[in-house]
């Protein structure tokens, strides 16, 4: 037993596939409760966005996704300590139990679907938002929310083709929890159809928005998320290599090189100077507008300029993750279940970073700058108190 044990990653005994995904989209979930929570505390009022108001009586939004978030981590946690307790790490019966990670999706939906009043506005909110993009669609008076949804689900692209991947398995017969997840099951087409679904979604809201007026920028941002297209392809074709009779392997290498140069630079240019409104690519001050920070804008949300750098470099670090398939010395993270899981929870927290400014972007769009600047270290402190790590910061 012990020689069996040897020939699996430990991730994949204490931490199936299945699990996985369920825990990306729950620690996605704590972040964006974070988010609300540092918002809160730096004064940004995200109602108007969301379009999603709330009396004075109710607790705030942060509250409401904390308790749910804290709701799904409870059902999981329990779920996860009996499948430890049946399997003991055991290939066999690691395999044997699939039905316990499987149970929770369903679980999971029934908490969503809950007919009772409790949070009943807030899922039904999300479920109608969810229905609605999933056809590209974009409503005019909720934009913000729809666009925010959208560009979170191309963070989770990988892990909806993980989830496509674990129902796949388990309806082929292939345990959905077997230590080495078969990641060729449905095909050579399965798993990049699914992982472009969420930026066909954006193409067509881009194109949707154009044809409403929206200016011919919107084109060029559905340009961005068509040029994740080629990388898809070509990442499939030489992982396949079905086109032996037309291009060979390092030629489908090289083209895939270069797609994913041209997407990841593309992204990563319109992060900071379309979602963000900063000024890094143009450097200097604008004298219309008066100075500024190099590299910003004259108007900002955030005291702390060095929270702006800082997550100017973060983007492009996570943005750039891909680099890691291209080195050799490497490699072997790609061949484990724990690396592609690393490169998972990386872009979502590069998606969890990319909210504070997106966010704040349009804060300052709105209210045209006339507020003093809050001090993030003070909002970053409140939220530290409020999840019990900081006890001396300052309360509201």
């Amino acid at each position: 037993m012990e020689e069996e044990k040897v020939a699996y990653e430990s991730i994949s005994l204490w931490l199936p596939l299945p699990y996985r995904v369920l825990l990306l989209f729950i620690i996605g979930l704590w972040l964006f409760s974070l988010n609300l929570h540092l918002f809160h505390s730096v004064q940004i009022d995200i109602s108007p966005f969301l379009r999603y108001t709330r009396s004075s009586t109710e607790s705030p939004l942060h509250h409401s996704v904390y308790l749910f978030a804290g709701i799904l981590s409870t059902i999981f946690s329990l779920n996860l300590l009996l499948f430890w307790s049946l399997t003991h790490q055991s290939p066999d019966l690691v395999r044997q139990w699939q039905i316990l990670p499987i149970s929770l999706y369903s679980i999971f939906l029934l908490v969503f679907l809950w007919p009772t009043s409790f949070l009943r506005r807030g899922r039904l909110r999300f479920l109608r938002t969810l229905r609605r993009i999933l056809i590209g669609g974009i409503d005019r008076d909720t934009r913000f929310a729809d666009v925010l949804l959208a560009d979170a689900l191309t963070s989770y692209s990988k892990v909806l083709s993980d989830f496509a991947t674990v129902l796949c398995m388990f309806f082929s017969g292939y345990s959905a929890t077997d230590p080495i997840p078969d990641r060729s099951c449905g095909g050579a087409f399965l798993v990049p159809c699914v992982i472009s679904i969420p930026y066909l979604i954006r193409f067509r809201q881009c194109i949707t928005e154009y044809q409403r007026g929206a200016g011919k920028m919107q084109l060029l941002n559905a340009l961005k998320y068509a040029s994740a297209f080629p990388v898809i392809i070509l990442g499939a074709l030489e992982k396949n290599y079905m086109m032996q009779e037309y291009v060979t392997r390092r030629e489908l290498a090289a083209g895939w090189y270069i797609a994913v140069v041209c997407n990841s630079g593309f992204a990563f240019w319109w992060d900071v100077s379309m979602d963000w409104n900063l000024s890094i690519f143009s450097g200097g001050s604008n004298a219309e507008d008066g100075p500024k920070p190099w590299g910003l804008r004259k108007r900002l949300h955030y005291k702390d300029k060095g929270f702006y750098y800082t997550a100017i470099l973060l983007d492009l670090v996570m943005r750039c993750a891909w680099s890691v398939k291209l080195s050799v010395h490497l490699d072997f993270l790609n061949e484990m279940e724990g690396g592609i899981f690393m490169l998972e929870l990386l872009e979502v927290c590069r998606r969890w970073v990319w909210v504070f400014f997106r966010v704040e972007k349009e804060w300052v769009a709105r209210e045209g700058g006339g507020y003093e600047m809050v001090n993030i270290e003070e909002g970053v402190g409140k939220v530290e108190g409020h999840v019990g790590v900081n006890k001396e910061a300052r309360e509201d």
